[in-house]
């Protein structure tokens, strides 16, 4: 029989549907890993966005009130998509962390509008950052970097693992509700 090279990405994506799928304790080893590194990783975008911003002398804009009010609604946007997203995964009994989810499909509130409402939230939380910390880096360089590698890491492994557990259900919901920016008119199920 032959049977086609599965990619890294594909091999990735069945790591985190085995760890889903099995048991409680590696469940909760993992999860207690994934979400530190996930708050890290942001942090880490936005400290290297400002160090950069220094190392490399990029002229900072003069924060005004317009700016620091555009800022804070993003922030506080941004802010409460991702604390919404967390806690109606938890009350649906599971984490956004990929390797403890909730055991169905969540596709009500914000996810019967845009599939990743946390990732959206995280966008916007860096983006109002970087315009409240005057940081082009962030806004111009970090932000959008976080956004491409994200989208990747949603197409080549999120997607496909929320496939292989949910089958024809995530397809159809896929199908249906966009990933980040909300249709005017929701598709018919």
């Amino acid at each position: 029989m032959n049977k086609m090279k599965k990619s890294i990405w594909d091999k990735y994506a069945d790591f985190i549907y085995r760890v889903a799928t099995g048991g409680r304790r590696r469940k909760v080893l993992l999860t207690s890993i994934g979400a530190p590194f996930w708050f890290a990783l942001l942090t880490s975008v936005i400290l290297l966005s400002l160090w950069v911003d220094r190392v490399l002398g990029l002229p900072r804009f003069r924060a005004s009130w317009w700016s620091v009010a555009l800022g804070t609604v993003l922030l506080l946007g941004g802010a409460y998509l991702a604390l919404w997203s967390i806690w109606r995964f938890h009350r649906a009994k599971g984490t956004p962390v990929p390797f403890n989810p909730p055991p169905q499909l969540v596709t009500d509130g914000l996810y019967a509008h845009i599939r990743n409402p946390m990732f959206l939230g995280n966008y916007l939380l860096l983006l109002g950052l970087g315009i409240i910390l005057c940081s082009l880096s962030l806004i111009f360089i970090f932000t959008p970097l976080f956004i491409g590698i994200s989208v990747f890491y949603l197409k080549a492994i999120e997607e496909k693992e929320l496939e292989k557990k949910f089958g024809e259900e995530y397809r159809a919901y896929k199908e249906r509700v966009p990933m980040f920016i909300p249709r005017l008119r929701r598709k018919a199920k």
